[in-house]
């Protein structure tokens, strides 16, 4: 398994910023006190720290060349201000991103430094890092209410590294409840309708041998979905519902479920 992107290094770098401008530009629009509905134990200005500092995290792992895991506690400023107070926390996040592509700029692709994954190098943290906002982003739109839009090649390129992180060893063996989800017959199909051919944006995940397995592909499964790029990645990770009616279930609704409810970061 490996954890190949589909954009270069530096359209991820420039891509970081801009998911982070639209991050800004949510809570900016929201409450910091809300409770963001899609991580019901942050508010809003708890999310805005946890990015802010993940961008610093990572930026200092890059900076650094950490050949092993930086402790939160030595990130310069990855706490964030102290207090609410909305314009200083908008400050700290445009500063911990700015600081984070630089680092990653000046590193390049494949610099080697520590990561979570088999890939021991800086564009990883490119990567991640775009996605991870990516995601934080839809949970701070649902939260203020702000529009969520991602450009397509952005959104497959974020769902596949998911589909990846999820057929790795070390992810099976921090959720051990995952083998629940395999067995004889079980497979999904996820089918944006709204993709240029060019993306090739159809995924088989198999779920019928030892560990979660996908394919880019248009096979039949026992349960599929169907619809817009944006709403599959939003199902997918658990950002909207699946029977929220903005895509088609054909199938083993169960099946869906029981992936819905394992397959998480958390």
């Amino acid at each position: 398994m490996t954890l190949q992107g589909s954009l270069t290094h530096e359209e991820y770098c420039a891509q970081l910023l801009i998911e982070t401008e639209k991050f800004r530009a949510a809570v900016r629009h929201g409450d910091l006190s809300a409770t963001v509905p899609t991580c019901p134990d942050w508010t809003l200005a708890d999310l805005a720290r946890h990015v802010g500092g993940a961008h610093r995290w990572a930026g200092t792992i890059v900076a650094t060349r950490a050949t092993e895991n930086v402790d939160f506690a030595d990130v310069p400023e990855g706490a964030g201000p102290a207090g609410e107070d909305a314009a200083a926390l908008d400050a700290w996040l445009a500063e911990g991103a700015e600081q984070a592509v630089a680092a990653l700029r000046e590193a390049g692709p494949d610099t080697e430094v520590w990561t979570w994954a088999p890939v021991r190098r800086a564009g990883f943290w490119a990567r991640r890092m775009t996605h991870e906002t990516v995601i934080h982003r839809a949970d701070a739109a649902l939260t203020s209410g702000a529009a969520f839009d991602v450009p397509p090649e952005v959104a497959a390129d974020c769902l596949e590294e998911w589909l990846q992180m999820v057929g790795l060893p070390e992810f099976a063996a921090r959720k051990p409840e995952m083998a629940g989800v395999l067995g004889p017959g079980r497979t999904l199909h996820l089918h944006a309708t709204d993709a240029p051919p060019e993306l090739a944006a159809e995924w088989l995940i198999d779920l019928t041998g030892d560990a979660v397995t996908h394919r880019r592909a248009h096979e039949k499964a026992a349960v599929a979905l169907r619809g817009r790029l944006t709403d599959l990645l939003l199902v997918i990770l658990r950002r909207q519902p699946a029977d929220s009616g903005n895509v088609d279930i054909l199938g083993d609704h169960t099946l869906l479920d029981r992936w819905l409810k394992v397959v998480t970061f958390a």
